[in-house]
């Protein structure tokens, strides 16, 4: 499907009724972290840091980070993991993971921090009642890279995730490597087979080296109702994780390190995951937190796209990536029975299938979080949109981020974040002010008025201008599948 060349941008649509409004929190490409009211008023830019992704903390402090490793040398290492108060001060400083002399370039200590971060006292970085992150004490679990050999695996040097628990001093005093963990993982011989020939290779370093799982992000359960029940796959210490390139997600014991519950990689093994069907290159898995409408359940935004290690195919030649889709969903999955118990999809979005499904798509990055009032803001992270909408599928707000970067021609932004008001005692309570959404069917750019008008005068529906004073109609048929 192509894009529109011109189209809003900002917030185009607001019902304050029906929403949970609060602040938002976003990455505005390279120019920083940008915090805006449900009008899309900036109230601070944090200028410099490249989130991934922001979170607004209690008092107005920001958890993000600052800059990236070389790209030759690295996938998204990001060089520390920072907190900053309102003013951009530095009260926070993680970087040292590894020390690192890449050619060329001063030695130095380096997070290797990616994709995701919690800080303790709260299990997912967003809000949930009674559950607030710890801003001048705690421990803050970091998702982060190591270079490792696992001939298990491949013979390729791997890029492997790594997730850090490090002390408000900074030190690590716990450590989880997934490549350890490989065998619990369910492959099959043949994705064993593809991932032993190409691990996803990236050629990075002399040598290349395989970004083989790709966790994209990494939150703790917290308190729950199965753990509660007596499954202690769910300690409320254990963490959940996904890996995009895997088409995995699963659940670690905090106190063993081994995989308690997990979901794929292989979608066709039981009528449970059939129903489901295969969760494709995706982000954001996470479990609802206590106090919040669907806790206990999983979150997911579900790319499509390509994802996933599996024999050779018309689609995937080499067999990586190989499960294909051009559409996204947004699931809610009970763990334990493995049903769907809520969804965003392109049907519930109003579109037509198959043909018009790819208008609800991002094929990478993306997340969404469950509101108090039971809402869900999601990412649609691709084409920079995000949106809340209602149980019953209603959408209450939507923006179009306007930064696009200047290295990746993208108005992309990972992952938003909405936080109440309160969390911020340096801004006022802002006016909510409503936003009807434009009627597209009869508003005109100037210049396109008058083909519009004569079109509505001979009665004919969805006309746009063509060749000056004619107009190109297009004319309602019954069943747009028939030709």
């Amino acid at each position: 499907m192509g894009h529109p060349t011109i189209y809003p941008t900002g917030v185009t649509l607001y019902k304050p009724e029906k929403c949970w409004s609060g602040f938002t929190i976003f990455q505005a490409n390279e120019m920083g972290a940008v915090l805006m009211d449900m009008n899309g008023r900036e109230i601070n830019v944090w200028k410099g840091v490249h989130g991934m992704p922001n979170k607004i903390f209690p008092g107005g402090y920001l958890l993000t980070g600052r800059g990236r490793r070389s790209g030759k040398y690295s996938v998204q290492d990001g060089l520390d993991l920072i907190q900053v108060d309102w003013d951009g001060n530095i009260v926070w400083k993680f970087d040292k993971n590894e020390y690192i002399e890449d050619p060329g370039i001063p030695g130095r200590w380096m997070a290797r921090y990616h994709h995701d971060f919690q800080r303790e006292g709260n299990p997912v970085g967003y809000y949930a009642p009674g559950m607030e992150p710890r801003i001048d004490s705690g421990n803050t679990l970091i998702l982060a890279h190591r270079n490792v050999r696992n001939k298990d695996i491949s013979d390729k040097l791997l890029l492997d995730d790594l997730i850090l628990e490090v002390d408000w001093e900074g030190d690590i005093v716990w450590e989880w490597s997934c490549n350890e963990h490989f065998h619990e993982m369910g492959f099959r011989e043949g994705p064993k087979n593809t991932l032993c020939r190409n691990p996803n290779y990236r050629p990075t370093l002399p040598e290349g080296m395989g970004d083989w799982m790709h966790i994209n992000s990494m939150s703790v359960l917290g308190p729950n109702k199965w753990y509660d029940a007596g499954d202690e796959r769910f300690h409320p210490d254990n963490l959940i994780v996904d890996g995009r390139e895997a088409n995995i997600i699963f659940i670690i014991s905090k106190k063993t390190g081994k995989i308690t519950w997990k979901l794929g990689p292989d979608y066709d093994s039981t009528p449970e995951l059939r129903a489901i069907g295969w969760i494709i290159g995706q982000h954001h898995a996470h479990m609802i937190p206590r106090g919040l409408p669907g806790e206990g359940h999983i979150l997911v935004f579900d790319n499509g796209g390509w994802g996933g290690y599996d024999v050779p195919n018309p689609g995937s030649p080499t067999g990586v990536k190989a499960a294909l889709r051009d559409h996204s969903r947004v699931l809610e999955i009970d763990p334990v029975n493995l049903k769907i118990v809520w969804q965003y999809t392109p049907r519930e979005a109003g579109f037509l299938e198959p043909m018009d499904s790819n208008r609800f798509y991002s094929p990478f990055i993306s997340g969404m979080q469950r509101l108090p009032n039971g809402n869900t803001l999601i990412t649609e992270g691709s084409d920079g949109r995000v949106f809340e909408v209602t149980p019953e599928h209603e959408i209450v707000w939507e923006f179009i981020s306007p930064y696009w970067g200047k290295h990746v021609p993208m108005n992309m932004t990972y992952r938003a974040y909405r936080v109440p008001y309160e969390w911020v005692p340096q801004a006022a309570k802002p006016a909510e002010t409503p936003i009807a959404p434009l009627d597209v069917s009869t508003f005109r750019v100037p210049g396109a008025a008058a083909a519009g008008e004569r079109a509505r005068e001979v009665g004919v529906e969805g006309c746009q201008p063509y060749e000056g004073s004619n107009a190109l109609c297009v004319a309602s048929v019954e069943d747009p599948t028939e030709e």
